[in-house]
């Protein structure tokens, strides 16, 4: 449909206002929230996160497509819920305690819901307890960990220690990443998966979501 396909048009250059006016548009010519959302929304900003995966595009443009998939969303989410549909899962994130750096995490909050994903942000310096905790009581599928210092990497062992302790592990996938992050530290603290950025990061929590 014409007006979809223009919608994911605009929010990969970020037009935010030109988004808001489109979506509404759709709606009054009674075209279905969830077809808005996945064929214009979400398809916009998959295209976003591949071309910044493949460094066609840098954080500023990603941060600008982020906003207007988010104005467009504000205004479907009465609709959406309306018409019963839900998110594919929920995940937790934040930078791990004794670290305030966010733009990474960030980056992976606006590609996970550019995945429709339900996002919990726990912002930085965040205690493997709190992590935990969010995850039991909003019923999270997935916990991401970011770290940008290496002095605050172990906290990630410390997050998948609690979800043990906690008796949820099993219920749980563990994402770490961050830029002094490896995929081997990722196995040596017996988290689930590490990506390298944060479009890999969202499919793969996308994929954790959709096996549970």
């Amino acid at each position: 449909m014409e007006i979809l396909k223009e919608i994911s048009g605009y929010l990969q250059q970020g037009r935010a206002k030109i988004v808001k006016e489109l979506v509404q548009q759709a709606l009054d010519q009674g075209v279905p929230a969830e077809d808005i959302l996945r064929e214009g929304l979400l398809d916009g900003m998959n295209i976003v996160g591949e071309k910044f995966k493949n460094n066609e595009i840098f954080v500023p443009e990603v941060l600008v497509a982020a906003r207007a998939m988010n104005m467009g969303a504000q205004i479907l989410k009465p609709h959406l819920a309306a018409a019963g549909v839900e998110a594919h899962g929920k995940v937790c994130i934040g930078t791990v305690k004794g670290d305030l750096h966010d733009i990474g995490k960030n980056l992976v909050k606006m590609m996970l819901e550019g995945k429709g994903l339900e996002v919990v942000d726990l912002g930085t310096d965040v205690s493997p307890e709190t992590f935990v905790q969010t995850a039991i009581e909003q019923n999270c599928r997935v916990i991401c960990c970011s770290a940008l210092l290496t002095t605050t990497m172990p906290v990630m062992g410390d997050v998948v220690k609690a979800a043990e302790a906690a008796g949820i592990r099993d219920k749980v996938k563990i994402m770490v990443g961050g830029a002094p992050l490896t995929e081997e530290f990722c196995r040596q603290i017996g988290a689930d998966a590490y990506t390298p950025d944060a479009a890999s990061a969202a499919d793969k929590a996308l994929e954790f979501c959709m096996e549970a």
